[in-house]
């Protein structure tokens, strides 16, 4: 799958990348993420690779990898964790808060259930999530994310849906500062592709090994 996040500020571009990630399906229902960087050439060859809630930075130049904090900035309002798959039903607990109507990521009203997820796993990425699914379909709409200390972090719109891997899913991601609304990242993804992942490819060890084929 390719990832293309986008930052801007007071509407104007200022940062791109373009990134490809790999990822497999993990006992208990998480997912191990490998994120290879290709764009700009500068970060071309840099990996990133999430199994379980460890997280770690591979740099070929220095031949070092750097352990990280899924809570960390990639670039503009995506957070490493972003651009890894996660699985929230692993590491939250989901209440319904309400059934409402709200403006989705094109502006349009959609009728939607509220739910609130509070973390049960002390190293998940955001403290407690807001999340609004649609009501006919379940697919997420918008998400509020939250720090320990209830500081609302950024808002997520999830947009564009289209059949991929015979699923809908969406094609961008709309997110949006917390304390600067001017201050947003798009991002988009594409070339989704259902291939068998190397378990290897998901040690940490086997980093500077990594050939992608």
């Amino acid at each position: 799958m390719r990832c293309w996040p986008p930052a801007t500020q007071a509407g104007k571009q200022v940062d791109a990348s373009t990134l490809t990630s790999y990822a497999r399906p993990q006992p208990g229902g998480q997912f191990a993420s490998l994120i290879r960087f290709v764009l700009p050439a500068r970060d071309a060859g840099k990996l990133m690779l999430k199994h379980g809630n460890e997280m770690w930075f591979y740099d070929p130049t220095n031949k070092a990898s750097v352990r990280l904090s899924p809570q960390q900035r990639l670039m503009g309002q995506a957070s490493n964790g972003d651009v890894a798959t996660v699985n929230f039903s692993r590491d939250y607990k989901a209440t319904l808060a309400a059934t409402e109507t709200i403006q989705d990521g094109e502006r349009q009203p959609r009728r939607t259930h509220k739910l609130a997820l509070s973390a049960t796993a002390p190293d998940a990425t955001y403290a407690s999530i807001d999340l609004w699914i649609d009501a006919d379909s379940n697919r997420p709409i918008k998400a509020r994310f939250f720090a320990d200390s209830e500081r609302l972090l950024k808002t997520a719109y999830y947009r564009r849906y289209q059949t991929q891997l015979g699923a809908q899913r969406p094609t961008e991601t709309v997110i949006i500062d917390g304390l600067d609304p001017q201050s947003v990242t798009l991002m988009r993804f594409s070339a989704y592709v259902a291939r068998a992942i190397p378990e290897a490819w998901l040690q940490r060890d086997f980093l500077p090994r990594f050939k992608p084929d």
